[in-house]
């Protein structure tokens, strides 16, 4: 069970080339997308359960697992050139020790990145919003403006805006057909999120996306 006032030690940067793999994504459900899409709502407040690795393998691939040959996604991307990086920051998932972890679409696995519980440090980044602070999990979808860039020029940032929308809206439609919520949180000071992170120079931080079971 998710204890809301239990915080851990601060997380420490490691190098972990263990792949965790996630269960194979689901690709049907008794949710249509008519009704995922009626039904959508952002939600900011949780219930202090935990969250499944399955769940949690659902609204990963959502984002931005490969759906064909190719290396091909969910959301789409100019050029196919798929700027977008998806972290996982997991406080209270089942059978996953609380830390970030940075989703690999190909394997459909997680590589550890940092250990500990940093949703407090991440609220905090993100003006102090409790949906963070108060969520088992959250999502974290960052950008690498230069493998769009290349290709597109400075046009090649409007796109990679575009395509976070795009990433952002699946998590959503996901998360109501597995009767989880979520809320696109865009208001946070990108360098401490990225501090927080340990994110890479060349990444940027683009949307947070705590996700819990909605308190009714």
């Amino acid at each position: 069970m998710f204890n809301r006032f239990k915080r851990y030690d601060r997380p420490s940067r490691i190098n972990s080339g263990e792949l965790i793999t996630l269960p194979q994504p689901i690709l049907d459900s008794k949710t249509s997308i008519e009704a995922a899409l009626q039904e959508r709502r952002s939600i900011r407040d949780y219930t202090p359960e935990s969250l499944s690795i399955s769940e949690i393998s659902q609204l990963l691939w959502a984002a931005q697992g490969i759906t064909r040959p190719g290396g091909y996604r969910t959301a789409p991307s100019a050029g196919a050139l798929y700027p977008l990086e998806v972290f996982l920051v997991s406080g209270q998932v089942d059978n996953l020790p609380a830390g970030v972890y940075r989703y690999k679409p190909e394997e459909h696995g997680l590589n550890l990145v940092l250990t500990g519980d940093i949703l407090e440090e991440l609220s905090a980044a993100a003006l102090g919003q409790d949906a963070i602070r108060n969520a088992p999990a959250a999502i974290v979808i960052t950008g690498i403006f230069e493998r769009t860039m290349v290709k597109y020029g400075n046009r090649g940032i409007q796109y990679v805006h575009m395509e976070v929308g795009g990433a952002a809206e699946n998590i959503y439609l996901q998360a109501e057909s597995l009767d989880l919520g979520t809320v696109f949180i865009g208001a946070f000071h990108d360098d401490q999120v990225s501090q927080v992170l340990n994110l890479d120079d060349q990444e940027e931080p683009l949307c947070i996306m705590p996700v819990g079971k909605p308190r009714r």
